[in-house]
């Protein structure tokens, strides 16, 4: 835990007790801060009052203790309109933030000049962040990784000049932090996602980019137009990642090669070929950007390389789970929208593709291009008609209701089969039917564990 003193001896509303609100609350209180909380769960809120946080209507309460308000990501902010909560706050002139802002600000306080690596993108950057851990643990170093991937940021060590944060940031979290100004600041890509939350495209592009706005460094992918655009107002030193990015002070993806530019010179950094985990162009990127993490941190290239190789991948990105004879099937729960999916089409053959769930705005029509790879598709939960729609008569499908029954008739239909893929790769929210995108691909895992005849992929 990182016990926040910054608040000690004040009291702080908190609204939203999930597992982030539920340790921001512990680390507030550990650090001498009055938490007056609630939740709209009743759960949560008896769950927090057992470990000893105050719980009280904040519709109800004398906005005038507060010194500040915390509120958890997941609860609106601006979009489709404000959280009831927000305005309370803001008639009172009470600031709201989130728990990374909390991390910055007790940063600054104990350990200004500890090492923290921030990183965002629309897609990718749980892979990068995971990829960035996994190199600097090989190095030898301390590393703490968290945020918007696995464990909350105020339940990790708190910051320290000989320990290193690598935090993945969403968007939701990055409107929260108006002091955000990591170490390494990196913002991998940005494609629509989130409107409803944002508002616009230019919103949402604008909060990605204020994590990197105060970075001492910066990653920064120049493969789509919204974050070469930002380029040009980076303040801090640069260095560009991508696919085939020649220029000076770039780091480029060609094939599966990783190559450096430094002053014009072109200085071979990894081969990723056979690295099962870092398989497609996305991943590609990914490296690419872990790769630039790395060197900014001072690692070598000998380490990196070798790092790069032992990278076990990402649950529920592209994890491969099992085989049954030729038959792979692969975990992609994570690929909650289009250009997410795309990355796992791009990269197989002869798929069964189950896909579901609640649609992004613009659907699955972007992944046309892609059908002829699909030789059938298992409609799940509440996209399901919209997305026949789209696939019409160019790719089979049957609509299966649930992941159970997809599953099922996926490993009937490729039960012969002398080559397939039956891919989870959803390009759609859980939560119509899953709390989260963990939850549907830890279900997925375990109906194909339960299949005859399937046997656990390499690594799994």
């Amino acid at each position: 835990m990182t016990p926040i003193t910054i608040f000690a001896g004040k009291t702080v509303a908190l609204f939203g007790l999930g597992g982030s609100g539920l340790a921001t609350a512990l680390a507030l209180q550990a650090g001498g801060a009055q938490v007056v909380a609630c939740d709209d769960n009743p759960a949560k809120n008896a769950e927090a009052e057992a470990n000893g946080i105050e719980i009280a209507d904040l519709r109800k309460a004398d906005w005038s203790r507060f010194s500040s308000f915390i509120l958890s990501p997941g609860v609106p902010l601006t979009h489709p309109q404000p959280h009831w909560s927000v305005p309370l706050a803001r008639a009172a002139g009470v600031e709201i933030i989130g728990d990374i802002e909390l991390f910055c600000r007790e940063r600054a306080k104990i350990a200004p000049k500890a090492p923290f690596i921030a990183i965002t993108g629309t897609n990718g950057k749980s892979t990068t962040t995971a990829l960035v851990a996994h190199i600097l643990r090989e190095a030898g170093q301390d590393v703490q990784m968290g945020g918007n991937i696995g464990t909350a940021i105020l339940s990790l060590a708190p910051p320290s000049d000989e320990r290193v944060h690598v935090i993945e940031c969403s968007s939701f979290q990055i409107d929260l932090t108006p002091s955000l100004a990591p170490t390494i600041g990196v913002l991998l890509n940005i494609s629509p996602d989130h409107l409803d939350r944002h508002g616009t495209l230019q919103n949402y592009a604008a909060i990605k980019e204020r994590l990197i706005a105060k970075a001492d460094k910066v990653v920064i992918g120049v493969d789509d137009a919204l974050t070469r655009s930002a380029v040009g107002h980076i303040q801090g030193e640069v260095l560009r990642v991508g696919l085939s990015d020649h220029e000076r002070g770039s780091i480029y993806a060609e094939s599966h090669r990783i190559f450096a530019n430094r002053d014009g010179c072109t200085v071979p950094i990894a081969d990723l070929a056979g690295i099962a985990s870092l398989r497609g162009d996305h991943n590609a990127q990914n490296a690419a950007a872990a790769v630039a993490i790395a060197l900014f941190s001072g690692i070598d290239t000998v380490t990196i390389a070798r790092a790069l190789r032992s990278f076990p991948g990402l649950a529920h990105r592209m994890e491969e789970i099992a085989r049954r004879g030729h038959v792979l099937f692969i975990n992609d729960s994570k690929a909650t929208n289009a250009d997410s999916t795309e990355k796992a089409l791009k990269s197989f053959d002869d798929i069964y593709w189950i896909l579901g769930g609640k649609a992004k705005e613009g659907g699955i029509t972007a992944l046309a291009p892609y059908f002829a790879k699909v030789r059938k598709a298992y409609l799940i939960g509440a996209a399901s008609d919209e997305y026949a729609a789209t696939l019409g008569s160019a790719v089979p499908h049957v609509f299966c209701s649930t992941l159970d029954r997809a599953v099922q008739q996926a490993a009937q239909d490729t039960a012969e089969m002398s080559r397939a893929v039956v891919l989870l790769s959803p390009a759609s929210a859980s939560f119509d039917q899953y709390p989260n995108f963990e939850v549907r691909g830890n279900h997925f895992r375990e109906l194909v564990k339960t299949l005859p005849g399937v046997e656990p992929a390499m690594g799994a």
